[in-house]
């Protein structure tokens, strides 16, 4: 598909959507014009964990950006969302917590759009409880991971470290949270995207990463892409973990979402990568 002609900047619709626990969560949503769609494309962005230099009031902040570039460049819907315990949605970081959330912003999207496709594309910790997410709803046609854990086996290993780490960034705020600790941190071992990429095999996965990312091993990508079997493995060639701020990975992504999008569902692409 060729990029749409230039036009105004697509609108972002504040949105508020229903997880579990009753928490609700903020987001974004852009509406793309119907006018002349013989199919229509949607795509949830997903961000990732909460580091050193970006806390969790900030995490996130960036995707509505991304959204409003596939809008305008490719005529697709787009959504994002904040996981709980990061900028104004509620709760407290749990991991399968964040899985519940990316699964119910996968309902709303369906339900809100209705699209021909949904997609779901998550960046980090973000990449890897989203696909989780997809593999158990057949409402998710593809999916794409950037710099995404294959498991969190690390966490596991100390749960006290990441607790620190995460009341230090904001993304847990009560003093008595986590209540029952022992699930909390038995779900550090339970949430595996490695499983989630097996299950996944029979739709289009793409593995993005960067061969210098120092948060996350690129032994990760493979073991994912091996898993799914028939993913489409990228590396951006000393892109470190944050490839929503590499040029050469969106454009990557992008391309990729909207040719497979179109291939899978029978029209042709001129869209070159």
């Amino acid at each position: 598909m060729k990029k749409q002609s230039a036009a105004a900047e697509p609108v972002l619709e504040p949105i508020e959507v229903r997880s579990a626990g009753a928490v609700t969560l903020e987001g974004e949503l852009v509406r793309a014009p119907s006018v002349g769609r013989r199919k229509s494309h949607a795509v949830l962005f997903l961000h990732g964990f909460p580091s050193a230099d970006v806390s969790a009031a900030d995490t996130g902040r960036d995707m509505p950006e991304l959204c409003q570039r596939i809008c305008a460049d490719f005529g697709w819907d787009a959504m994002t969302i904040r996981f709980r315990g990061c900028g104004r949605s509620g709760g407290e970081f749990s991991l399968a917590r964040w899985v519940d959330d990316a699964a119910s912003a996968i309902r709303f999207l369906k339900a809100e759009i209705r699209p021909d496709t949904l997609w779901v594309c998550g960046f980090g910790t973000g990449g890897s409880v989203g696909l989780v997410a997809g593999a158990d709803s057949n409402d998710v046609a593809g999916a794409a991971v950037v710099g995404s854990p294959a498991d969190f086996d690390d966490w596991a290993a100390d749960p006290e470290q990441l607790l620190t780490h995460a009341r230090k960034a904001g993304v847990i705020s009560s003093a008595r949270y986590p209540s029952d600790r022992q699930r909390w941190d038995a779900e550090l071992k339970e949430v595996r995207a490695v499983e989630a990429a097996e299950r996944f095999k029979d739709r289009p996965l793409l593995v993005l990463h960067g061969s210098d990312d120092e948060a996350v091993p690129h032994f990760d990508s493979r073991v994912l892409a091996d898993a799914h079997g028939s993913a489409e493995l990228r590396f951006v060639q000393g892109g470190g973990h944050q490839l929503r701020h590499d040029p050469r990975a969106v454009s990557v992504l992008l391309a990729w979402l909207d040719r497979t999008a179109l291939s899978t569902s029978g029209q042709a692409s001129d869209q070159l990568i």
